[in-house]
């Protein structure tokens, strides 16, 4: 649900109403000394940006020396509440030569009231692209002395802009080689018994993109996604072949995205801005190939004495190989000596993170390597508390390896002029939250 703002306040530290716009008439023009009265007047400004008093909702935020508050009188999206205020604090810098703050607001009182009718009509929110809306509301607001001019250049074509078709992308872009550039980065979330058995687990990823592409190109992404896949073996009226499929959940898009043609045809269309953006993310919680197993043993031998011995293996393809990899192995804070063996790489104890580092500078697919040790204990005096076990930590970084499955089945660039194009397509797997229980 959008905003659905009743009315928006400017209000100084002292709780003095600068600007205020009401957009609808479910709420009265007093609601502002609702918030000086059980807000501001009792210290609680810091506690939490949301209150409910007298059955409407106050979101607000501090900028600079400006409190703005949001007044909402039904149940709306406060991400999208929040998302509003900074995204228009942003448009009125870019008006005001990058200061916001009260004596900024006095002296531009008008062009600001002009900029809310804009922004937001019957309290939701609309385009508050700095680029577009300096196309037709042309006015410069008084700039502070120390700010710098502002070098943006005039989008062309107020046509197309306005319309929202292209915001995002000023026309007239020219370069000698076409290029796209592609990234998957993915990172696997897990937490392992110390058995082998998956307690947790689940891939966040990114498309990641940088495109050098002259004109107005329009790009079509095709992936492996079940659904997208379901849906054009529907239109094409015959089977699809393309392997293992997989199912995207929590899926969010750049604006650029035609989400229309998306929801129709589950396919991921879009004009894209000029240089590097995310496209989109996602999240995946079934069929997630781990690229690594990790198999504790961790014996306490009597008070003194402890043997560790961690054996990983590498689950990802035998031409592949993963970079960086750091395995933390716990041990007790009493821990007094350590002798470490290892088959690749080197370990050490690290005594201010009480842990075991081991770090393999390139771990081949399908292969094993453990480590050995032996730990002496610090004998105390006092009864021994049991040890909690930490969970072993591990890093690393998979390159043209995904745990999803995820896959680019094309990517196709149309531009009317014909030129040809170079497409790089990367994968890249990391580790996130990746522990094993000892």
């Amino acid at each position: 649900m959008p905003v659905a703002a009743s009315a928006i306040y400017f209000l100084n530290l002292r709780g003095d109403v600068l600007i205020n716009r009401l957009y609808r008439d479910d709420v009265g023009g007093n609601m502002v000394d609702a918030f000086r009265l059980h807000i501001m007047q009792t210290k609680e400004l810091g506690m939490c940006p949301v209150r409910q008093i007298g059955g409407c909702s106050f979101f607000y935020m501090r900028i600079s020396n400006v409190y703005i508050v949001i007044v909402v009188s039904s149940n709306a999206n406060v991400a999208c509440a929040f998302k509003f205020v900074v995204e228009a604090v942003n448009l009125f810098k870019s008006y005001f030569g990058g200061a916001f703050d009260e004596d900024a607001i006095r002296n531009n009182f008008v062009l600001i009231y002009e900029l809310l009718d804009e922004i937001m009509d019957f309290g939701y929110p609309q385009n508050l692209s700095p680029e577009i809306l300096k196309l037709y509301i042309t006015q410069e607001g008084v700039r502070s002395p120390f700010s710098s001019k502002p070098t943006d250049k005039p989008v062309p074509n107020a046509t197309l802009q306005v319309t929202g078709a292209v915001g995002w992308r000023r026309e007239g872009l020219v370069y000698k080689k076409n290029e796209v550039f592609l990234d998957i980065v993915e990172s696997v979330n897990l937490l392992m018994s110390s058995k082998g058995s998956i307690l947790r687990c689940d891939v966040t990823g990114k498309v990641l993109m940088k495109c050098f592409l002259s004109g107005m190109p329009d790009l079509k992404l095709g992936l492996n996604d079940k659904i997208g896949l379901e849906k054009e073996s529907e239109i094409k009226s015959r089977p699809t072949k393309s392997g293992k499929t997989i199912e995207l959940d929590d899926v969010t898009f750049h604006q650029c995205v035609n989400l229309t043609r998306f929801n129709s045809e589950k396919t991921v269309s879009f004009v894209p801005p000029d240089g590097e953006f995310e496209l989109m993310k996602y999240r995946i919680t079934e069929g997630v190939n781990l690229p690594f197993r990790v198999l504790p043993t961790i014996k306490e031998l009597g008070r003194t004495r402890m043997e560790v011995n961690v054996k990983v293996k590498s689950v990802f393809g035998a031409k592949m190989f993963a970079l960086g990899v750091v395995i933390k192995v716990p041990v007790p804070k009493q821990t007094a000596k350590t002798s470490v063996q290892v088959t690749s790489g080197r370990a050490k104890y690290n005594a201010s993170m009480d842990c075991l580092m081991w770090k393999i500078r390139k771990f081949p697919g399908q292969t094993e390597s453990t480590l050995s040790a032996e730990v002496e204990l610090i004998s105390t005096i006092v009864e021994k508390k049991s040890w909690t076990r930490p969970p072993i930590q591990m890093e690393f970084q998979v390159p043209m390896f995904t745990a999803s499955g995820l896959r680019v089945r094309f990517l196709k660039v149309w531009e009317k002029s014909g030129y040809n194009t170079v497409e790089w397509v990367r994968y890249i797997t990391k580790a996130g939250s990746y522990e094993i229980r000892c």
